[in-house]
């Protein structure tokens, strides 16, 4: 890599890491050539590099003044950022043919009769016992079958995961998380005012010892765990580890919301872990990433002691699924489009992920042939959020740094590395961003 790329590259991470911020004045360019030890004409390159990146501006007779930068990936992952022209920050699988396939549902939905009994009243937190019968057959698993009774509904898995964190967890509380965690976690827990807790990570998952140890530093409310396919590593835990958790659980009386969205990719995954403790386990899923996330439904399988609490949760935060959604998800459950795309989507990730293993080859990743992304440790000397902004910046592929995971202690350093989403873009578009990914990391090394 050109040195003057290499110091542009720290000054973006500085801006999008808040030390520089907009307005802030560089100093001159003899000045800024000084400190950094290079010849005034490589300070000259690295302030036109940040004027193309569009970091700066220079004012004739003012100097040179940081503008504000374009947004990098935030840390729920909520929307696309438009920063760069391939996302690999975003994870919406799409199979070839589902439209088509949904549109049955959806053609039945649309003679005046149904349509008129699913938008007539809004959908309670319970559902149908339709809905119930069907969500039932989309959830099981061999050896494990949710209750009917005990199934709740909301508009979406996120919405699933804030009715159930706040079911379980005050105000102040302590919520114990992998130390690696899905994004939205830490910002649903934001916004209910819940502590997040790390508990470290080995090849399984969380390690039923950290649990012990976090709660007995000072007692957690409840934990959040992803046992199959966590995002982002996509580790899987075995059933010799969900056991020992269950019991980790059981002798803590603390219960666990178990977040199964991406599980379905695994054909043969483990039961989950509301099977080993269904006493002691909130069961969070949703329609999203098997269908699509624009017409989609969540999923809550809550232990009866919890089902009024969690309900009650569900309609003070207005998180209930639409009539109209619950009435199409049950449609497409019942009537095989469910499975149809789910087949489809299992083997478009296993052919996504031998991109990734042919492209990144040789390099420190964590990922599954089931996983529709992969954990990438960065190689030296490389910093996730320089990685990430030269990224957008030189390679056109936006990512996600190690720092939009880690739930950390304020002492803690993030890790340098990135998460890669594997599931929007066509192959060929993964293809070429991989590859173009590799040598920028190359180029840093």
């Amino acid at each position: 890599m050109e040195e003057y790329r290499r110091i542009a590259d720290r000054v973006e991470a500085a801006v999008r890491g808040g030390r520089l911020k907009a307005g802030d004045r560089l100093p001159p360019q003899r000045v800024f050539a000084r400190r950094h030890r290079i010849a005034n004409s490589t300070a000259i390159r690295v302030y036109g590099e940040l004027a193309r990146r569009g970091l700066v501006v220079g004012e004739v007779g003012r100097g040179t003044f940081v503008r504000a930068a374009p947004p990098l990936p935030g840390p729920a992952l909520a929307e696309a950022t438009g920063t760069a022209p391939v996302d690999l920050q975003l994870n919406y699988p799409t199979a070839e043919g589902q439209s088509e396939l949904m549109a049955r549902a959806l053609a039945a939905l649309a003679r005046p009769d149904v349509l008129a009994q699913a938008v007539s009243r809004p959908a309670a937190a319970t559902g149908t016992p339709e809905a119930r019968e069907a969500a039932v057959s989309l959830l099981a698993r061999p050896g494990w079958a949710p209750d009917p009774a005990c199934v709740l509904f909301a508009g979406n898995g996120r919405q699933a995961i804030a009715a159930a964190l706040s079911t379980l967890v005050p105000p102040g509380g302590r919520l114990g998380v992998e130390a690696l965690t899905y994004p939205l976690v830490k910002a649903v827990a934001e916004r209910l005012g819940i502590r997040l807790v790390p508990l470290a990570l080995d090849a399984e998952g969380v390690r039923p010892e950290a649990l012990h140890a976090a709660h007995r530093a000072a007692p957690l409310a409840a934990v959040y765990l992803q046992p199959t396919l966590h995002n982002p590593t996509s580790s899987t835990a075995g059933e010799g580890r969900r056991a020992e958790l269950a019991e980790a659980l059981r002798s803590l009386d603390l219960t666990a919301v178990e977040d199964t969205t991406w599980a379905f990719l695994v054909p043969d995954a483990p039961a989950p872990l509301a099977a080993h403790a269904p006493e002691r386990v909130l069961l969070v899923d949703s329609l999203s990433k098997r269908l699509s996330p624009g017409l989609t439904v969540g999923y809550l399988v809550v232990p009866g002691r919890l089902r009024t609490a969690a309900a009650e949760a569900l309609r003070s935060g207005a998180w209930t699924a639409g009539g109209l959604a619950l009435a199409a998800a049950t449609r497409w459950t019942g009537d095989g489009t469910v499975a149809e795309v789910v087949a489809a989507k299992r083997a478009d990730a296993e052919a996504r992920h031998a991109l990734v293993l042919r492209r990144l080859a040789g390099h420190a990743l964590r990922t599954s042939p089931h996983a529709y992304y992969c954990w990438w440790e960065l190689p030296a000397p490389w910093r996730a959020e320089t990685f990430t902004a030269a990224a957008a910046a030189r390679a056109g592929v936006a990512v996600t740094p190690g720092s939009a995971f880690a739930v950390g202690t304020g002492t803690a350093p993030a890790p340098d590395a990135i998460r890669i989403g594997l599931a929007s873009p066509p192959h060929a578009v993964l293809d070429g961003a991989l590859a173009r990914l590799a040598e920028l990391a190359a180029e840093g090394a």
